[in-house]
């Protein structure tokens, strides 16, 4: 199922306090000083535009959160939302997010990390371009502190099974848990645009949820 084409946009925002590009940072950026606070720092890889970012920032407004966005256009509608809603606790970052998440998150700093229905790949030759990989992964043991959870939601159920058992290789990793399906109780209570649609074709979701051991 693909995207649909993003609005038009109406207005030019000043995106200074939302939007950075990954491959501006420099070497030895520091996430330090990103944000106002140092609440707990969630991370969502692949944001699309910015539901879920946008309502999660709103609703817990004493955590910080990073959307990451290879898509530049959704990248700049996503942040262009945070700034018309006036929202400090969320930016957006356009670019790779598994370099991003390699090479500027600090050990055992992130609260939580988010990826929700990523491009499958249908194709066998392209199974290595999936972001959920082995790198990634140990990557996420990484930059999880104790206790810090991982959520992983698609709609492919063979990518769902993969994913599960390439998990199932970090002991660090422990779950899956299961996610009960929430009933929305207006027409965008769903985590992203993607849940949305398809729920709304009665298609199945696949969810799961992991912790980070103490040790």
């Amino acid at each position: 199922m693909g995207r649909r084409a993003l609005p038009r946009q109406k207005t030019a925002a000043d995106l200074s306090d939302h939007y950075y590009e990954i491959e501006a940072l420099p070497a030895k950026w520091n996430i330090q000083g990103l944000f106002r606070s140092d609440n707990p720092l969630e991370i969502e890889l692949g944001s699309g535009k910015g539901l879920f970012l946008n309502r999660a920032a709103v609703e817990n407004p004493t955590r910080n959160f990073i959307g990451l966005e290879i898509r530049k256009k959704y990248a700049l509608y996503s942040a262009i939302r945070l700034e018309r809603v006036g929202i400090a606790n969320a930016v957006i970052f356009q670019g790779d997010g598994l370099l991003f998440c390699n090479k500027y998150i600090p050990t055992a700093t992130v609260h939580a990390v988010h990826v929700y229905f990523p491009d499958p790949w249908w194709k066998q030759k392209h199974h290595k371009r999936r972001v959920l990989n082995a790198g990634f992964m140990g990557d996420v043991v990484r930059i999880l502190e104790p206790q810090g959870k991982l959520y992983f939601w698609t709609d492919v159920r063979d990518y769902f099974d993969a994913t599960l058992e390439l998990i199932s290789q970090f002991d660090e990793l422990i779950g899956p848990r299961d996610v009960q399906e929430h009933q929305p109780e207006f027409d965008m209570d769903y985590r992203t645009h993607f849940e949305r649609r398809t729920r709304k074709h009665n298609e199945s979701v696949y969810r799961s949820e992991f912790v980070r051991a103490n040790t």
